[in-house]
């Protein structure tokens, strides 16, 4: 599945960058040029997006060979190489943008991810991501999310039940929400964790009258109210803090006990890690 994912988001990138051709590279580069380049790293962090640039340049040409030197995962600093490519001048170059794209964006996300997690190591507490992604880049946004040490949430609005606010408030209030959630998963026959998300300590206790929820959500508690909640729940149900936490807030809301820190941040606001992609 995910390599059908992945596939299909290697395609449908390549066909939106080149169109019927790269003109500036066949307009300028003798055809049958071979040379080689290699990707440099620019700042200090986390490299990833490896494995999905050689996927690229094997789907633009097939021919051309890929030399790491460095793995996704791997902790980098100015200077390093993190590949060498080598071939047809023409396919490195219409390959090279997408490659520095994804590699960029990947690499941002591994980074902030990794330095997140790291505040919260001495901690039971779990870092996850969310669905705040960028459209049809969810597949890679996570898997950046997985080579910086982060936790994937769910893919999608299919494999999971989150019952957040506006579910809570069209479906009649928290009892009447879940209850119609279970009784549609066994009319579909469908087996998925439930997630119920609680604005208040109130909203906690009616949560906890009802069978069958496998984690709590607390949006946007402060700590004393997340302190509150933790023990109130206790080992009933998972327990997940989320809304608007930052480096600065994550390792006290890590200390409340929670099982569980989910920030969109990873993924959607990242600036771009610095590289390059030059010719040998």
């Amino acid at each position: 599945m995910i390599k059908k994912e992945l596939h299909n988001f290697i395609k449908n990138a390549i066909i939106e960058d080149l169109g019927d051709g790269d003109h500036s590279s066949r307009g300028s580069v003798p055809e049958n040029t071979k040379n080689k380049a290699q990707l440099l790293i620019k700042e200090s962090g986390v490299i990833a997006g490896i494995e999905l640039a050689i996927m690229i340049f094997k789907e633009i040409d097939n021919t051309l060979k890929v030399t790491q030197t460095l793995n996704d995962g791997d902790k980098v600093k100015f200077g390093d190489i993190a590949f060498i490519v080598e071939g047809n001048c023409i396919s490195i170059l219409t390959a090279e943008r997408l490659v520095l794209n994804c590699m960029q964006h990947m690499s941002a996300i591994a980074t902030k991810t990794n330095y997140l997690n790291s505040l919260i190591t001495d901690t039971k507490c779990k870092l996850l991501d969310t669905r705040k992604t960028t459209p049809l880049n969810r597949i890679i946004e996570k898997w950046a999310v997985r080579i910086g040490g982060g936790i994937n949430h769910r893919s999608g609005l299919y494999d999971m039940i989150m019952i957040k606010d506006n579910h809570i408030d069209f479906g009649g209030g928290i009892a009447r929400a879940i209850s119609k959630t279970k009784k549609y998963l066994s009319k579909k026959e469908k087996d998925l964790d439930i997630i119920v998300e609680a604005r208040n300590i109130d909203e906690v206790n009616q949560i906890l009258k009802e069978t069958g929820v496998k984690r709590i959500l607390l949006d946007n508690f402060d700590y004393k109210t997340t302190k509150k909640a933790v023990a109130i729940i206790g080992s009933k149900c998972e327990i997940e803090s989320s809304g608007g936490i930052n480096e600065e807030t994550i390792v006290k809301y890590a200390k409340c006990g929670v099982d569980f820190i989910s920030v969109g941040a990873l993924t959607h606001s990242v600036p771009n890690f610095d590289l390059s992609l030059k010719a040998i």
